[in-house]
């Protein structure tokens, strides 16, 4: 019978950047040729970066393309090659894969399946193929599909139809928690249905809030795992079909689930300046978890000569803080500085004497501090050139326990995602790799240190009770009514949904954050600010 090698490619691409994604490719269909591959398979659109978004709306995009897709056949006429590019053919636009061969375009899948639920808004931007393409590499038959083609049935079915003796899928999936395990279950359905071996090539990387996970596998016909690629990183795996099956080849261990999204922030934050151009982060340390935890991914992400951290204390500032931040600071090699801002809070105070004459103190002077820090950490970054890390985590952004131009002043949210639960859980797993997080900032009662003696839970339930209303109202979508059928107290059910929902308008000012969940504040969350829609109680 016949067998053939082929390279799985997991590829980190840029958005945009044809021609460096065409010079990545060519440099990996080089080394698959010379660990001799036959054929060598990219994932969902490598060529221009995943997802383009309203780029596929421009005609010259695609004819950039285009030229980077011919381009890319001349560069690799040794290997064939199937690569994932947006293509226009007759008028209409497509998610395509095209396999190159001999210098040239020899034939074109287009995805049948068109995502418009979570992050996915294809549907704004593509025509549904409709065709099987089968294509024969050393006597093998190999069906094409794309990514979403795969989680139903249909098109993995029309390649077993056509011909196909072995499934190649082009892949662009993101990563959140779990992840990975509904992929397995997913490509098992697909191989129980149609008996065919499966190839899965995912994309690596960050784009903006989306991190690409790669995890790219191989599964026989029995549904078992033959090939698993790391995560998180570059790689480049050779798949032998031979007699009929898949032989066995490396699989990547497992790992804790702290461990995935740990490496997950890590690899959002380094993509994010890196392809953005910024030569360095600056982070507000308040000696508190949050900003302890975006610290030491910063530096895992950048090295610790492109981070700097700032300390910006008040009178209200406890001296365990100051002293917890500096340790951290020294633990972890980065520049430190004090910006007192006790002298600035004063001068606010006297401009607005006359004005709050007979009010009494309240959140506004709290949140002058934390304004006062943001105008501090945006001067830093004009001058410096360096982005702004926020430090706030998802529980916060959900109940909108943040200030506008404050804590929220920045660039890129590193932890906008992690549950406050969450956020403790990392904190323990990165001081288990080795200690950069004092124990104190652990195990002390959370606050904003915004007035004397403030802890979290002055106005907000327990972190365990509060993530996980959250949890139900937002990424399960339970009313009240459920949340409260599951157990909890109602009065904690209707504080927490109630702040949701007051705090969209903040939410949408807020700057985009990694996301690491099933459904975060970005993309895949979209409700109106203003809306008069009560819930079900």
């Amino acid at each position: 019978m016949s067998s053939v090698r082929i390279a799985l490619a997991q590829i980190n691409s840029t958005v945009g950047d044809l021609e460096g994604n065409a010079r990545r490719i060519a440099e990996f269909a080089e080394r698959a040729h010379a660990a001799g591959a036959h054929l060598m398979v990219t994932p969902e659109l490598a060529l221009c970066g995943y997802p383009p978004e309203d780029l596929l709306l421009r005609p010259d995009f695609y004819r950039a393309c285009a030229r980077s897709l011919d381009a890319l056949a001349a560069r690799t006429a040794d290997i064939a090659v199937v690569v994932g590019h947006p293509e226009q053919y007759r008028g209409d636009y497509f998610n395509a894969a095209s396999l190159l061969r001999d210098g040239k375009v020899v034939a074109t899948y287009r995805k049948h399946r068109l995502p418009n639920y979570e992050v996915f808004d294809e549907q704004r931007y593509f025509s549904a193929g409709y065709q099987p393409c089968v294509i024969e590499v050393q006597g093998v038959h190999c069906g094409i599909n794309i990514c979403a083609d795969v989680w139903e049935p249909g098109a993995a079915d029309a390649a077993q139809q056509a011909g196909a003796e072995l499934l190649l899928a082009l892949n662009a999936s993101p990563y959140h928690m779990t992840k990975q395990a509904t992929r397995y279950e997913v490509l098992r359905e697909r191989i129980q249905a149609t008996g065919l071996p499966v190839l899965y090539a995912n994309l690596v990387g960050g784009q903006d809030e989306l991190v690409f996970d790669g995890a790219s596998f191989a599964m026989d016909r029995e549904g078992r795992l033959t090939h698993q690629l790391p995560q998180f990183s570059e790689a480049l795996a050779i798949v032998e079909y031979a007699g009929g099956e898949l032989r066995a080849g490396a699989v990547a261990p497992s790992r804790a689930l702290e461990a995935e999204v740990y490496e997950a922030l890590v690899l959002g934050v380094r993509d994010y300046l890196g392809k953005n151009g910024f030569p360095g982060a600056i982070i507000g340390l308040s000696g508190g978890i949050d900003s302890a935890l975006t610290l030491a991914i910063a530096v895992d992400a950048l090295g610790a000569d492109r981070v700097r951290a700032v300390m910006m204390p008040s009178p209200y500032t406890a001296q365990i803080s100051l002293d917890d931040a500096r340790e951290m600071a020294r633990t972890l090699g980065v520049r430190y500085d004090e910006f007192p801002i006790e002298a600035a809070m004063q001068t606010f105070a006297a401009m607005l004497e006359k004005e709050f004459a007979g009010r009494p103190a309240d959140t506004t002077e709290e949140n002058l501090q934390a304004r006062i820090r943001g105008m501090l950490l945006m001067a830093l970054s004009n001058k410096y050139g360096s982005i702004v890390l926020t430090t706030g985590n998802k529980s916060e952004m959900a109940v909108g326990y943040a200030t506008l131009y404050g804590d929220m002043a920045g660039g890129f949210a590193v932890i906008k995602d992690l549950y406050k639960t969450m956020v403790y859980r990392l904190s323990r797993y990165r001081n288990g790799l080795s200690q950069v997080i004092p124990e104190r900032i652990i195990t002390r009662a959370p606050s904003a240190e915004l007035k004397p003696g403030q802890t979290d839970q002055d106005t907000l339930p327990p972190y365990e009770v509060l993530d996980a209303i959250i949890e139900a109202y937002m990424e399960r979508d339970l009313s009240p009514r459920e949340i409260v059928a599951l157990g909890h107290a109602e009065a904690d059910v209707r504080r927490t949904v109630g702040m949701l929902k007051r705090s969209e308008y903040k939410r949408r000012q807020a700057p985009v954050g990694i996301r690491v969940t099933k459904r975060g504040f970005g993309k895949d969350w979209r409700y109106p600010i203003t809306s008069a829609y009560a819930d079900e109680w």
